[in-house]
């Protein structure tokens, strides 16, 4: 085991997350339209939370995932990379007469998270913002400062304890704990209950872009596949895409690890009937 697997799992680790895309959305209507276009409820945010959430289409399907920080003057948007353009242009797309400013900021900030059990315990370095988000699904939160800060930054957490976590080390963890990444586990073609992701949804907050669909299938009560957490014994993680039966129900991978914490392999898989 890697020494930042092991502080993932056992204390605390820090991961570059600087790749992610991070977008502002300023202006007296940003509320307003990120409450409209997204599936979460944003109207009731107040700085400092965050909040997990879906873009849809009219048809239901998630065309991105997003971490949403209430900020004090404006949105900060956390999204996977390859989907920096993307949000962006979804966005601007509802932008008709509202008053709302998109930045792309990611090149002139800096993402850190800090994951694993002791990561509350440490304290927040001075010139940065704190956002309740999670990469791999361990207790942590997410740090972002001034591109120029990372360094330092970096070294006040590593002289508090935290160790270096690789991607590798986030995505075992992560697939341990079942929780999907978009592009990987959710797709473009995926309904928010097939993902059993429903902290991203809310039910209360009336129309959004999408919403109609989500109602529907909440009303109805069923989707043809959910996304589940396997365990396989053996130590070969599965191809992406290969078929087994699970319970009798085909399931098909859609990511899958060697987990040396369970000494077995962990799989994320849509599954039939489930």
């Amino acid at each position: 085991m890697s020494e930042g697997y092991e502080a993932l799992r056992g204390g605390a680790a820090w991961l570059d997350l600087s790749g992610r895309g991070r977008i502002t959305a300023r202006g007296r209507d940003r509320v307003r339209l990120l409450h409209n276009i997204t599936s979460n409820e944003v109207k009731k945010m107040r700085p400092g939370a965050g909040c997990y959430a879906f873009l849809l289409n009219p048809q239901g399907r998630i065309q991105a995932d997003l971490c949403l920080l209430c900020c004090e003057d404006h949105f900060l948007i956390d999204t996977e990379p390859e989907l920096r353009e993307k949000v962006q242009q979804f966005i601007r797309r509802y932008i008709i007469s509202d008053q709302v400013e998109l930045e792309d900021v990611t090149s002139q900030t800096a993402a850190i998270g800090v994951e694993g059990p002791l990561a509350e315990s440490f304290q927040l370095p001075d010139d940065c913002t704190k956002a309740p988000f999670s990469l791999t699904g361990q207790p942590g939160y997410r740090i972002y400062c001034a591109a120029g800060r990372m360094a330092k930054t970096v070294g006040q957490l590593e002289a508090a304890g935290a160790r270096p976590a690789t991607p590798d080390d986030a995505r075992v963890v992560r697939i341990e704990n079942g929780k999907p990444r978009y592009g990987e586990d959710i797709r473009e073609t995926s309904l928010p209950q097939e993902t059993q992701q429903m902290h991203a949804v809310s039910f209360t907050k009336g129309c959004y872009v999408g919403q109609e669909i989500v109602e529907r299938i909440r009303t109805q009560g069923h989707v043809n596949k959910k996304l589940v957490r396997l365990e396989i014994d053996g130590s070969k993680p599965a191809t992406p895409g290969a078929k087994l039966m699970v319970d009798g129900q085909e399931a098909e991978i859609t990511s899958s690890v060697y987990s040396p914490h369970f000494g077995k392999v962990i799989a994320l898989a849509y599954v039939r009937g489930a």
